[in-house]
C-alpha cells in the first residue's frame, strides 16, 4: 500500500480496527451502532475488545463497520460503483474529498431505516416468488413423479435390492 495513487487520502489508511471501533463507539454509543449495523457484538455485553475480536474474525462485519466509519462518521460522499465493489480499506478516495463532521444519528432514524430495508426485502422476496410460480412448481413435479411410482397397496421399499 505504499502507492501514491490515493490510499493516503483514505481515512482508514494507517488506522487500526481497534481505533475505528473506539472512535465510533465513543461518539455514537453501542446502542446506536447496533441499531444501524445490526451486529450482535454491539448488543450483547458490548465492549471494545470483544467487538474488535469478533470483527477481526469476520470479514463481512468488519467491512460493514469500516463502511459505516467512512460514510457516516467521516461523512464522505458515496463511492462510485467500481469502488463500491472493493473493501473499504482498498478504496481510492479522490484528493478533493475530505472527511467532514460525523453524521447526527438517532434511534428513530435507525428504526425508519430498518423498516425501509424490511420493505425492500419483502418486495424482493415477493418478486422472487412470482417468478418461481410462473414456471412449473416443485410440488406439482413432485406429486406427478410420486404418483407414477407409488401404487398405494404396494410397499415402496420392497424393490430396494
Amino acid at each position: 500500500m505504499n502507492d501514491p495513487i490515493g490510499y493516503q487520502n483514505n481515512p482508514l489508511h494507517g488506522v487500526s480496527l481497534k481505533t475505528v471501533v473506539t472512535e465510533i463507539a465513543n461518539h455514537y454509543g453501542f446502542e446506536i451502532l447496533y441499531a444501524y449495523l445490526n451486529l450482535n457484538c454491539f448488543k450483547n455485553k458490548p465492549n471494545i475488545d470483544s467487538s474488535v475480536k469478533f470483527l477481526k474474525k469476520t470479514d463481512w462485519a468488519r467491512e460493514k463497520v469500516e463502511a459505516f466509519y467512512l460514510y457516516q462518521y467521516k461523512s464522505l460522499p458515496r463511492a462510485s460503483e467500481e469502488q463500491f465493489q472493493l473493501p473499504p480499506r482498498e478504496r481510492i478516495i479522490p484528493m478533493d474529498q475530505k472527511p467532514g463532521l460525523p453524521a447526527e444519528l438517532s434511534l428513530e432514524d435507525a428504526e425508519a431505516l430498518r423498516e425501509k430495508r424490511a420493505r425492500k426485502t419483502a418486495m424482493r422476496n415477493q418478486n422472487r416468488r412470482t417468478t418461481a410460480t410462473s414456471s412449473r412448481s416443485y410440488s406439482s413435479r413432485y406429486e406427478k413423479s410420486a404418483d407414477s411410482s407409488f401404487n398405494g397397496s404396494e410397499d415402496p421399499w420392497a424393490k430396494w435390492r
